[in-house]
């Protein structure tokens, strides 16, 4: 039925671990619920959000804090794409750190899923966005999958844990699953934002000037070491204490992340964000973030920012990868319904302000 001993109590664990990872998922990856034609799959998708939900929030990755930095190109990534930013000397950045949950309002120890995003203005009126988490692939092949994962970790209503046979026909029709489910189980938790990697997850093309198209993948590595908290640590720390830490840091000295890309060779997946390529993928260093201030998001430079991370520049393409396609279009539904809760008053200056306290 499944490579999983199902009768093991040790399973009926592991089940229990992995309906709790699911539900962080279900926060963690909720730009999957994109517009996907079927009004349905989107809705089901949406995770559940508190009643009555804080108005002008984002409904994933909620609670989060606006900074501001620049980019410097290393000129490795110029004979790759005619994309402005890799042949700018200085490109100015607005982005938004935020952690994997709904709430708003939410303890950091909620989750152990970061989230970094980013919009490069160049001066050539373009713009690039991205949105990044710290984990370094997807679930599932397709959002359908993601959906189906929810269902099948869902507590079964007779016993409180997920029913084993269906988990079991699940990574029958879903294999890849099982890959991720047993990195999640053991994802170490992170004690800070400045450690921490941010992966693209999706591909995307770089495109050159004789029109040569190269998919790549990218991951923003951190200058600071990787700091994990013990489990005894994370239940003790403050409910504030990634975005406090993040601003103590700061008043320092600014936080640096390369930019590196991975060049897929013939045969990799492109369009499949549940297969990682293999490690022994070329990569190169395509320039430096820097990140020197930050600020609370109720009046910060990213709280209207739409982190679509299909908006790319010329020299850069998207690929056909169906979550990628499906995130777009969730960004789009919940920017035009932060932006309507906004501009209509509904967002009151009251809960604009509750933000990282």
């Amino acid at each position: 039925m499944s490579k999983v001993d199902l009768r093991s109590k040790k399973t009926w664990g592991a089940l229990a671990l992995i309906a709790a990872i699911a539900g962080a998922m279900a926060s963690a990856f909720a730009w999957t619920a994109g517009w996907l034609g079927s009004r349905t799959i989107s809705q089901a998708l949406v995770p559940e959000t508190p009643t009555p939900f804080p108005p002008g929030f984002r409904r994933a990755h909620g609670k989060g804090m606006c900074f501001t930095g620049n980019f410097v190109p290393e000129g490795a990534a110029r004979s790759l794409s005619t994309a402005r930013l890799f042949s700018q000397t200085e490109t100015r950045v607005v982005g938004r750190f935020s952690i994997g949950t709904g709430n708003p309002y939410a303890a950091d120890n909620s989750t152990k899923t970061l989230s970094m995003a980013l919009m490069f203005s160049t001066d050539d009126k373009q713009q690039w966005r991205m949105a990044m988490n710290n984990e370094p692939y997807f679930a599932t092949r397709d959002p359908e999958g993601f959906l189906a994962l929810r269902k099948v970790t869902a507590p079964d209503a007779a016993t409180g844990k997920p029913d084993p046979q269906r988990l079991a026909a699940f990574l029958k029709a879903y294999p890849e699953a099982e890959k991720y489910l047993k990195w999640a189980a053991h994802k170490p938790a992170p004690g800070s934002f400045a450690g921490a990697t941010f992966y693209s997850i999706n591909a995307f093309y770089l495109v050159d000037a004789h029109g040569n198209r190269q998919a790549v993948r990218w991951m923003m590595r951190p200058h600071d070491p990787f700091i994990s908290l013990s489990e005894a640590q994370r239940q003790t720390a403050d409910r504030n204490a990634m975005f406090e830490g993040v601003s103590q840091r700061l008043a320092q000295k600014p936080l640096y992340w390369d930019f590196v890309l991975q060049l897929a060779q013939p045969g990799d997946p492109v369009d499949d964000p549940s297969q990682p390529w293999p490690n022994d993928r070329k990569q190169i260093v395509a320039g430096t973030l820097e990140v020197t201030q930050v600020e609370a998001q109720a009046e910060g430079p990213c709280r209207d920012v739409n982190f679509d991370p299909s908006t790319v520049p010329a020299g850069v393409e998207v690929s056909a990868d169906p979550v990628l396609n499906a995130r777009s279009a969730a960004y789009s539904h919940s920017f035009s319904r932060r932006e309507r809760e906004i501009g209509y008053g509904k967002a009151t200056e009251a809960v604009q302000m509750q933000e990282v306290k």
